[in-house]
């Protein structure tokens, strides 16, 4: 082969790789929403988002998270959403517990054959067998998980078994269910506290001033502490108010709000794994917390190397998150279409 020839051949498969990783791997829908990246070092790798809470406004905060780390880090992203029987987003649908004939809905999930990262913000969704075999498979892939706040009780009637024995997606699989609020619900709010121990860690690297509305979740009985599988990277101090400048409440001790840890499904793949029990929508207005998540997804798909402390967060047009909370009436919570929230 001439030199020019070959010069040629690779030139067109540099193009052609260049086009592929221009490719958003899921097709648009008015069922969900898709992000194609932009420049970035995370061109060519695909993040699922999942959305499907009933309080704090995942379906705001995943859509703002999907559009930084596409725009500014070059990600392909999709979010995808808990519907009605309108294909509308609707926070306001019930769950088993208040009614025992719901199911959920989440189109879109065979999409996660083809996410390097999952982002799970749910809380306590029943969702059909067919939907949850494509969990199921995530889990045994390998590949790694994030999980926000209520994704620690984030389903009803999960029935995943590794070696014969029923998991636990909050407990097993992301280090800890929610337990109990660890202070006053809606009352307090948490001041972010980096671990002094592992404050070398990637994850953390740039990262201040945490701070948020939500307060501290308990994840582990009193007296105890996260499993020895887990690394705590950030405690979550309680607040007298939902003010940065308020008071600590000194009669609560800081509990960990941010942890790593690793997953092994039954394939025997090993995934790296983020939870953070902060995170609801008016807390990512909070820059600290939201280098944080970025910082996390680098980590997870092991490009730590990749992690810049001055990278951009900010925040793509413009973010109205609604209050958190089940008043839906008062808060002014409808059902929407996906697209509401691009």
């Amino acid at each position: 082969m001439s030199c020019m020839r070959f010069v040629l051949l690779v030139l067109l498969t540099l193009d052609f790789q260049s086009l592929r990783a221009a490719e958003h791997p899921v097709p648009e829908s008015p069922l969900w929403l898709t992000y194609p990246g932009g420049e970035g070092p995370g061109q060519g790798k695909h993040i699922v988002l999942i959305a499907a809470d009933q309080e704090y406004r995942s379906e705001y905060a995943l859509p703002m998270l999907a559009s930084i780390l596409a725009k500014h880090h070059g990600f392909h992203c999709t979010v995808l959403f808990s519907l009605n029987d309108n294909n509308e987003v609707d926070p306001t649908k019930k769950i088993r517990w208040e009614d025992k004939t719901v199911t959920h809905n989440i189109p879109g999930l065979e999409h996660l054959a083809k996410a390097d990262l999952v982002v799970l913000f749910s809380r306590l969704i029943s969702l059909p067998e067919n939907q949850l075999e494509h969990i199921y498979k995530y889990l045994d892939s390998g590949k790694p998980i994030i999980g926000i706040r209520t994704a620690n009780h984030g389903f009803l009637g999960f029935n995943y078994k590794k070696d014969g024995k029923k998991v636990d997606f909050g407990e097993d699989v992301l280090g800890g269910s929610f337990r109990n609020h660890h202070g006053r619900w809606q009352a307090d709010s948490t001041r972010g506290l980096i671990v002094e121990k592992n404050k070398e860690h990637p994850v953390l690297r740039g990262v201040s001033d945490i701070w948020g509305l939500t307060d501290v979740y308990r994840t582990f009985k009193e007296g105890g502490s996260l499993p020895a599988n887990c690394t705590p990277l950030v405690d979550g101090q309680p607040l007298k108010g939902r003010k940065p400048d308020d008071e600590v409440n000194s009669n609560l001790i800081a509990l960990p709000v941010a942890w790593i840890k690793t997953w092994t499904g039954n394939a025997g793949k090993t995934a790296r794994v983020f939870h953070t029990t902060m995170g609801s929508a008016e807390d990512y207005r909070n820059a600290g917390l939201r280098r944080l998540t970025v910082n996390a997804a680098y980590w997870c798909l092991e490009m730590e190397e990749k992690i810049d402390p001055r990278s951009k967060v900010d925040i793509v047009g413009q973010y109205q998150p609604l209050s958190s909370g089940f008043d839906y009436a008062k808060l002014k919570v409808v059902p929407r279409k996906p697209g509401f929230y691009k």
